[in-house]
């Protein structure tokens, strides 16, 4: 018996000992070849990838389509399951991967029919650039071929990865607008709720289209509405209603900082420019730092960040421009009232009564049987089952589902010459559209909207409208119609997710909730207070986490907690001190800051909760949101000027609300922790998850997939605008024709693969704010690419 069971013992040893060989081999398998050389069909003449100690690539080659192979090996060396999720999640195809449990998920993504919509946009595109995407996609799908063994999460996962095809570039894209537009309209519909119930004056003061905290870069800050009278809202009415919601945190506002300066405030008479964009962070990163070299009759030289799974430098610079982006916040999503035709299946139009298009999408699901889902859609766009808005139906109208929305026209920033045409070419792009910033190597400096921006006819609103007597969208702006601000009398642009413009151009781009402006209004005042910049002066910019936001509020607070309401409790008094002697930034080590911030927080919940109260007298439910950026000046203009029948009910003072916000705040910090109020930082918060998709399904290996949790400076309404699991993406300053003296930082590493030695290179020094140069370092790894030649791909 004892035999037996050593050599069960023994078996089982051998057999575990070759399974983690042999998943050790797979792992290191799936690792790309960085040195030697491959023989790829596909190729016109030789190209090559050259790594620095980063990971960042050089890829050099005598034609555009050779760099865009090239591109697409690297990116699939390196991301392909990355590039993967970002198509699945586009299309709605998560649950041929996942299973089940992305079914819902899958639902929510193929509302928009995003895999149609690319076929026909590739379809519409010029030949150079059909054949660009088919080059690129070449060279993926060989890149994914050099690998020894497939990328290790599909061996998590059990299953084999798909092909790359042309179209699934252009998901890429799509994700992109999901991430940085209004996807189902639902701030009109939330406004909605409040426009129909609320006196117009009422409304336009509670949403207000601006506020005294603006920067833009014409016209002038708002002024604070009068707050209304009793006759139009009087909140002591004694009614019974819903208790206060729980206090949440703000959803971030995605979107970036960029700005520049001409060459009169230069060092060399360059213009130089900073961009940081803000997007959710994971493992890996979301963009991929690279350098384009076309050698040859038409040379090019462009250096900056790529977006894995297309071909194109997004933003960098290219010798003679530098171009960088932030989210245009315009309005660029509108609800759409639906009316029943007078037949069954019908809906009314400006053309009389139309059938709805059923369209039936198949969900495969891994493991399991397909589910159907069927979308209806109408001329405007799909209909929102959930939407549930009390006049109707509500049809989805987004730029996004329009093919005129996304192109590769972005190609020709890599070679523009100057800021007119760098503009020229961002009037045409088809991208989320996007504050474009610009500068050129002659010193001009310039601002325009990237991206298609549709044409209104006569019809601009916030809330849900009846398009079916005249169509709010007449078809789409010409470039020539474009707002641009080209030199500025004081050489310095800026802008960050706020309002940036007025008048007529404010109309053409609309509001599609705008950050508050105080991380504009900082970065403009720290630009204003110099007349010479550097690279490392654009630095310290990016990284100011300086509370000057907060600062009102911090005061107001110690005017409320003065000696006498605090003189008998212990924790007031502790409380107040710390919040006197509070450091002013969004420090990891700032105890005052995390204790001011959330007072505000709470007092904003008590207050924005307590004026859209009435709706609950009207509707049964309503869509639960917070307040908006803007909502900071009715709100200040309450709790400082104070009007009793604007007091949210269930308070006998404003001060009362004010001292029950402190109480509150005190509270929080006392459930569940053992430490001290004095040790409660912000950084305790304020801690960085990054992670991998994969380490929520396999906690033991999240350790040697994500990032380290470690506390990090910022937060929202400064231009360190840091979260835990958003922030900068990356950061540069660069001057074009000198970027040799460029920084750059990325989160992440270059790498997807945990075994990579770029895994995790660079990620500390963006954690402490160190950068990097912008141009990639001497070369330490070289894989060169060369024609097969009709011969099978094989590598040496």
């Amino acid at each position: 018996m004892r035999k037996w069971l050593l050599r069960s013992l023994a078996v089982v040893a051998t057999l575990a000992v070759v399974a983690i060989a042999l998943a050790a081999w797979l792992l290191r398998g799936s690792l790309p070849d960085l040195d030697g050389t491959i023989y790829a069909a596909g190729l016109e003449g030789p190209a090559t990838i050259a790594r620095d100690a980063y990971g960042v690539p050089v890829i050099t080659a005598s034609s555009r389509t050779d760099l865009a192979f090239a591109t697409g090996m690297a990116h699939a060396q390196d991301r392909f399951f990355q590039m993967d999720l970002v198509r699945r999640q586009a299309a709605g195809e998560l649950s041929a991967l996942f299973g089940a449990v992305a079914i819902d998920a899958d639902r929510h993504y193929r509302f928009h029919g995003f895999r149609s919509v690319a076929r026909e946009v590739f379809a519409s595109l010029p030949a150079d650039h059909r054949q660009l995407l088919s080059r690129y996609t070449e060279g993926v799908n060989a890149g994914l071929a050099s690998l020894d063994a497939r990328p290790f999460e599909y061996f998590v996962l059990g299953e084999n990865p798909l092909p790359w095809r042309e179209e699934d570039s252009l998901l890429v894209v799509y994700a992109m607008f999901l991430q940085l537009n209004d996807s189902r309209a639902r701030r009109d519909v939330r406004h909605g709720y409040a426009h129909r119930v609320l006196p117009v004056e009422v409304y336009a003061w509670l949403f207000p289209d601006g506020t005294p905290w603006d920067a833009p870069l014409t016209g002038e800050a708002r002024d604070v509405r009068p707050w209304p009278p009793a006759e139009a809202l009087d909140l002591r009415t004694g009614k019974q209603r819903p208790a206060i919601a729980a206090v949440r945190e703000p959803v971030p506002v995605l979107g970036s900082n960029n700005w520049a300066v001409g060459g009169t405030l230069t060092r060399t008479g360059r213009a130089m420019l900073a961009n940081d964009m803000h997007l959710g962070l994971g493992v890996p990163n979301v963009w991929y730092a690279i350098r384009l070299v076309q050698t040859g009759d038409a040379p090019r030289d462009a250096t900056g960040v790529s977006l894995p799974g297309v071909p194109l430098l997004v933003a960098g610079s290219n010798g003679h421009i530098a171009w960088g982006y932030t989210n245009s916040y315009g309005d660029w999503t509108d609800a759409v009232i639906v009316r029943p035709g007078d037949a069954p299946g019908t809906y009314r139009t400006p053309d009389g009564d139309r059938p709805y298009v059923l369209r039936r999408e198949t969900i495969d699901v891994a493991g399991e049987a397909a589910v159907e889902y069927t979308v209806r859609d109408t001329i405007w766009g799909p209909v929102d089952a959930s939407a549930g808005y009390p006049d109707g139906d509500i049809a989805v109208s987004w730029t996004a589902h329009h093919a005129r929305a996304v192109n590769m026209n972005l190609l020709g920033l890599e070679t523009a010459q100057s800021v007119n045409a760098a503009l020229d070419i961002a009037n045409t792009v088809g991208i989320p559209p996007q504050n474009f910033v610009t500068g050129d190597a002659a010193g001009n400096i310039g601002w325009t909207i990237a991206g298609q921006i549709p044409a209104r006819r006569d019809f601009y609103a916030s809330v849900p409208a009846d398009w079916s007597a005249a169509p709010g969208w007449s078809g789409w702006l010409e470039p020539e119609a474009y707002p641009r601000i080209v030199n500025p009398p004081d050489s310095r642009l800026w802008t960050a997710n706020a309002r940036v413009v007025d008048g007529k151009a404010l109309d053409t781009i609309g509001d599609g909730g705008y950050d508050l402006g105080a991380r504009a209004r900082q970065i403009r005042d720290a630009l204003r207070a110099s007349d010479s910049f550097t690279e490392s002066d654009m630095l310290r910019i990016q990284l100011d986490d300086r509370a000057l936001f907060l600062t009102p509020w911090r005061n107001l607070l110690l005017e409320l907690l003065d000696s006498t309401k605090v003189s008998l409790d212990v924790d007031m008094i502790e409380y107040r001190e710390l919040v006197r002697n509070w450091k002013p930034r969004a420090a990891p080590d700032s105890v005052g800051y995390r204790l001011v911030r959330q007072f505000r927080l709470e007092v904003e919940s008590r207050v924005f909760n307590g004026l859209i109260a009435p709706l609950s007298d009207v509707y049964e439910t309503l869509p639960v949101w917070t307040s908006y950026g803007q909502f900071e000046a009715p709100l200040w203009q309450l709790v400082t000027e104070r009007p009793v029948h604007l007091l949210p009910e269930g308070y006998a003072s404003w001060e009362t609300l004010l001292l029950d916000a402190v109480r509150a705040n005190l509270d929080t910090w006392d459930a569940g922790y053992d430490t001290p109020l004095s040790e409660r930082t912000w950084g305790e918060v304020n801690l960085l998850d990054m992670r991998h998709p994969l380490s929520t399904a396999l906690p033991f290996a999240g350790k040697w997939l994500d990032m380290p949790a470690v506390p990090i400076a910022g937060d929202s309404d400064m231009p360190r605008a840091q979260g835990s699991d958003w922030g900068a993406s990356q950061r540069f300053a660069v001057s074009p024709g000198d970027e040799a003296n460029g920084l750059m930082q990325l989160p992440g590493g270059q790498s997807g693969h945990p075994l990579s030695e770029f895994y995790r290179a660079g990620h500390e020094a963006w954690v402490r704010g160190e950068a990097r140069p912008f141009l990639p370092g001497p070369e330490l790894h070289t894989l060169k690419l060369e024609p097969a030649e009709g011969k099978m791909d094989a590598s040496e």
